[in-house]
């Protein structure tokens, strides 16, 4: 069984919108945040980790979430979100790394079992044991299905620059910067700041997209 923490860290922002949205009150950023605010929260989460608790249930069985408030957590891994706009704090889940290396460990497939190699002869009148058979190793593909759903931010890179700190200061609306990608040259697909991909620069209904000619390496074949 796996057994861990997931927290959520709020910057007190998104704790004072949260509590007066769940408490039907005006938005009013410049309030003050009172316990109120933060039980509402509380509430909040707990009520997300019972409808996370049932859909697990169903895939993988008894599961069971606890929500407790702590002030000091320590962070080790995660992924953000924004509620509202994008230049706002945003606010982070963050899974605690004992938990984040015991699904490594249960969605990793188990080695397979190693060639036997040249058996030395036995001594004679040596007592024979019998054989073991080989562990077979655990399917995983199951495992896998179960994250095919979960989403992941790319970002397309154009090209880059170093710039001097004078640069940088004296930068200011209609400046060019040149990056040191031509214009031919295709652009580069990021996840987590590695490359998987490269290819062309679209435009789709006005947004930027990215016509894939090469694929470098993908999560699943590292």
């Amino acid at each position: 069984s796996l057994r861990g923490k997931m927290s959520v860290r709020l910057p007190r922002a998104a704790v004072l919108g949260l509590g007066q949205l769940f408490l039907s009150e005006t938005q009013d950023a410049a309030a003050e945040l009172k316990p109120d605010h933060r039980d509402a929260v509380e509430e909040l989460l707990r009520q997300v980790a019972g409808q996370v608790a049932t859909a697990l249930n169903e895939r993988w069985g008894e599961v069971q979430l606890r929500v407790e408030t702590s002030t000091a957590p320590t962070w080790s891994a995660g992924a953000s979100g924004w509620m509202g706009s994008t230049a706002e704090a945003p606010y982070r889940f963050l899974m605690e790394w004992q938990l984040s290396a015991a699904l490594v460990a249960a969605l990793r497939p188990a080695p397979e079992a190693s060639q036997p190699g040249p058996v030395a002869p036995e001594p004679a009148g040596a007592p024979k044991t019998a054989p073991v058979a080989p562990r077979q190793p655990v399917p995983s593909e199951e495992k896998l299905e179960l994250l095919m759903d979960v989403e992941l931010d790319v970002t397309l890179r154009f090209g880059a620059r170093r710039m001097l700190l004078r640069e940088i200061l004296e930068l200011d609306a209609g400046a060019v910067v040149q990056l040191d990608r031509e214009v031919q040259e295709p652009a580069d697909l990021l996840l987590d700041g590695k490359l998987i991909a490269r290819g062309d620069v679209v435009i789709v209904d006005g947004n930027y997209g990215l016509r894939v000619t090469e694929v470098v390496s993908t999560p699943l074949s590292r």
